[in-house]
């Protein structure tokens, strides 16, 4: 397994490209920016004119509060940038906030995305001097590039492109059009084996996994001393619990027979009880979602959960914790002392 570097989800762009120097020098292998309260795409700019050697991914860039044309811009623009580092990876959002926040359509989430993706491949090739633009498609249609407009063929290539996916159909179109799958941080050793994987095979033929790249945030608990670990436990417990409350991430505690403490947790966050459900969830759905304790068993855990099966891997940490302990399960997992 590669091992990557994540921001944090708070951080300012400025602060995000102080982190991907910082994961450069201590040897990850990558580093990935999301996209909450600032903009992916001028975080990684930084990060790649600030860097040398690490490959840079947004994880995610909401596409469909964008549109084909505006994302294959900048993602051309990030990898001449980086000198061919960029992974774009892309993630659909849920309804309320496409509708509610970025006051764009929202319709058929897989359908879309597998739309949006062959768009921005098409624009690409366009660029690469294969042709005039004319994608004409149920939700985009793109066809006018004049050369004015027309940036050319990138020397790096085009960025492989990562789609996040929790459910089934989100994860056919991954295996159909994309270079690679983004897996949710609330995501399970049995659902990442018995479904995901499965499903993916199905959609690209059967065939193997060799050349598609399936990254994970793998949840942690890590601290330097029994306290520090406890309010780890505590904040991975809260973390759990948000995402089970939301419907859109219910197949995963499905896949376990815990519909009902969904069901439960749901209830509870439509009444703003956010302190109260944390205290809902079990030790044992804890440990299905979380590996925990000191840097080597916490890289002997990923290492018998997913070694086989991902090929990039990053620590999900929904609270401060030690870089050096996030660096000395890196280490570990290089194989380092």
């Amino acid at each position: 397994m590669k091992i990557d570097d994540a921001a944090d989800v708070s951080s300012s762009p400025l602060r995000a490209e102080a982190a991907a120097v910082a994961a450069e020098a201590a040897g990850y292998d990558g580093f990935a920016v999301s996209e909450t309260k600032h903009d992916a795409f001028t975080s990684l700019t930084l990060a790649a004119r600030a860097t040398e050697r690490i490959a840079l991914r947004s994880a995610i860039a909401v596409a469909f509060a964008r549109n084909p044309m505006t994302v294959a811009t900048l993602a051309n623009d990030v990898q001449l940038i980086s000198g061919g580092r960029f992974q774009l990876g892309l993630g659909s959002q849920v309804q309320a906030h496409i509708e509610r926040r970025f006051a764009m359509p929202w319709s058929r989430p897989a359908a879309r995305m597998e739309e949006f993706v062959r768009a921005v491949r098409a624009i690409w090739a366009t660029w690469a001097g294969e042709g005039r633009l004319f994608f004409k498609g149920e939700f985009y249609r793109h066809t006018l590039m004049t050369e004015f407009f027309d940036p050319g063929p990138n020397p790096h290539g085009n960025p492989p492109i990562l789609l996040a996916a929790v459910g089934e159909r989100m994860t056919q179109v991954a295996g159909r059009v994309a270079d690679g799958l983004l897996c949710h941080a609330f995501t399970t050793p049995a659902y990442l084996h018995e479904r995901t994987l499965p499903v993916l095979r199905a959609a690209r033929g059967g065939e193997s996994l060799d050349g598609f790249t399936v990254c994970l945030q793998a949840m942690a608990v890590l601290g330097a001393d029994e306290a520090a670990r406890a309010e780890a436990e505590r904040a991975v417990r809260g973390q759990i619990a948000f995402y089970a409350s939301t419907p859109a991430y219910r197949a995963v505690l499905d896949q376990h027979g815990w519909g009902a403490l969904a069901d439960r947790l749901h209830l509870l966050s439509r009444r703003g009880a956010w302190e109260e459900m944390a205290g809902e969830v079990p030790d044992d759905v804890l440990d299905a979602f979380a590996v925990a304790g000191t840097p080597a068993q916490v890289a002997s855990a990923l290492t018998a959960r997913f070694g086989d099966a991902v090929d990039r891997v990053s620590l999900y940490t929904p609270y401060p914790v030690d870089a050096a302990l996030t660096s000395a399960v890196a280490g570990l997992l290089r194989g380092q002392e």
